[in-house]
């Protein structure tokens, strides 16, 4: 069936849910494609005036979709509405919009805060993402604390509503750790977060223990992983009082049933350590010993009860706990994007990145990444004279200047067009690649399947 045939049988929320692919699919439709340039131009201006004609409609094309977005925000539909959200939650997280979004933070402020107060289950969910997204393209100056200064309450609100849907409070403990780790000016507002946080996934919390119905274990993840990112830019004696008693709300929720809760405590604890060894406190509490034969059984597990695939994944990660808190080795990860790269050295920059990654999705390297920059070229059109077109424009996505500070990675590079392609592998030379690790892999496994491998 051809292309456009297809794509006028799906509806605008058909995309895959779920797949990095389709969401940058669909965060790439929403920034819809330019034109081509008019037929009748010379070879010196389809050249250069082309593409920038091309550009320039590309940007004026995918600012009017923005706006039609955010005016179907007060639409009485309540599809229409969620329509609007999911559109506009591809957007931000595929893109860096900060320009765009400075004067209009007001107007979706408060047609966000509308959805929230007046939406039910999904649309209030979306709506809490598309703030946090909105929080993260404004940064942490000015507009990005008013921003969360103004919808905190309401945030606060929903979260401790627990008429409210599962799907809206995680929604929405997941925004109230994200902004006021991006935006929070005032330690007052710091606390109050990780004190309503805490209330949500502590055991001792009524209603809301480890031993909860099912459903509430995604909100309870989301509060506990919102609470460790509050607490790596806490101040040292904030800190001081986590350590001496309340860090030991953390060990029950090792015995949850959800096998995501148990990781992110684990994690959690592991954090909680190392800040304890920044600082050159002892956590050497009576119940220290029976927390690690705790950590022994899990990095350990095997009850046929569970699933392979998490008990596979919890024996990894626990043995990674398990190892630091007995020698403080941490396994370093290195995260690629673009030309550069970044290595995951602590619990804390871990913690750090995957809250990111969580509500960018697959968006996160376009938001790290830099744009290549075009050259200076001179071209002639008619009789103007020499014109300078393409100076010093962007060729990629913008990289979001915040990100790049909270992990320490400088200046961005500056590639011309001539260097990343250059840096770039053919598909030619990927077919070759990827055709020698086969056969390298089919070797290896014959051999190991192979019954005289057996013999000792």
């Amino acid at each position: 069936m051809p292309r456009s045939r297809r794509a006028a049988r799906r509806g605008p929320g058909s995309a895959r849910a779920g797949s990095p692919a389709s969401e940058e699919e669909a965060g790439s439709e929403v920034l819809s494609h330019c034109s081509s340039a008019s037929e009748g131009a010379s070879p010196a201006e389809e050249g250069a005036g082309s593409e920038a004609a091309c550009e320039q409609g590309q940007e004026e094309e995918a600012e009017d979709r923005l706006k039609e977005h955010m005016d179907s925000l007060l639409d009485k539909s309540a599809k229409t509405r969620q329509a609007a959200l999911q559109s506009l939650r591809l957007a931000f997280s595929s893109k860096t919009l900060s320009e765009f979004l400075l004067e209009r933070r007001l107007t979706l402020t408060d047609s966000l805060e509308k959805c929230l107060k007046k939406g039910k289950g999904e649309e209030q969910a979306l709506a809490g993402t598309v703030l946090t997204l909105l929080c993260l393209q404004m940064g942490s100056g000015p507009e990005g604390e008013e921003v969360f200064r103004s919808l905190k309450p309401l945030l606060v609100s929903v979260l401790t509503d627990r008429v409210a849907s599962p799907g809206a409070r995680q929604s929405c403990a997941t925004a109230l750790g994200m902004c006021c780790y991006i935006a929070a000016a005032d330690l007052e507002d710091l606390i109050s977060c990780l004190s309503c946080l805490e209330g949500i996934f502590s055991p001792a919390s009524t209603g809301e223990g480890s031993s909860a119905p099912t459903q509430h274990g995604p909100l309870h993840c989301s509060a506990l992983q919102s609470w460790s990112l509050l607490l790596t830019i806490c101040p040292p004696s904030h800190i001081k009082s986590i350590l001496d008693n309340r860090w030991l709300k953390l060990p029950p929720l090792l015995s949850s049933s959800s096998v995501a809760l148990r990781i992110l405590a684990g994690e959690t604890i592991a954090l909680v350590f190392e800040l304890a060894q920044d600082m050159e406190e002892d956590l050497g509490h009576q119940d220290t010993e029976f927390l690690r034969a705790q950590l022994k059984v899990l990095a350990t597990e095997s009850n046929k009860y569970r699933a392979k695939t998490d008990r596979r994944k919890q024996r990894s990660i626990f043995r990674d706990i398990l190892r630091f808190i007995e020698t403080g080795e941490y396994q370093e990860e290195t995260i690629r994007f673009g030309l550069e790269c970044m290595y995951l050295d602590s619990w804390a920059r871990q913690r750090t990145y995957q809250a990111f990654k969580e509500v960018l999705g697959s968006g996160i390297r376009h938001h790290l990444q830099v744009g290549a920059r075009q050259p200076h070229r001179v071209v002639l059109v008619g009789g103007a004279g020499l014109v300078l077109v393409g100076a010093d424009r962007p060729l990629l996505p913008q990289n979001n200047e915040l990100l790049r500070e909270i992990f320490g990675l400088g200046p961005p590079l500056v590639l011309d067009a001539a260097a990343l392609k250059a840096s770039k592998v053919s598909r030619f030379e990927k077919h070759l690649y990827n055709s020698a690790a086969f056969k390298a892999r089919t070797k290896a496994r014959s051999r190991v399947r192979d019954k005289r491998a057996d013999v000792l």
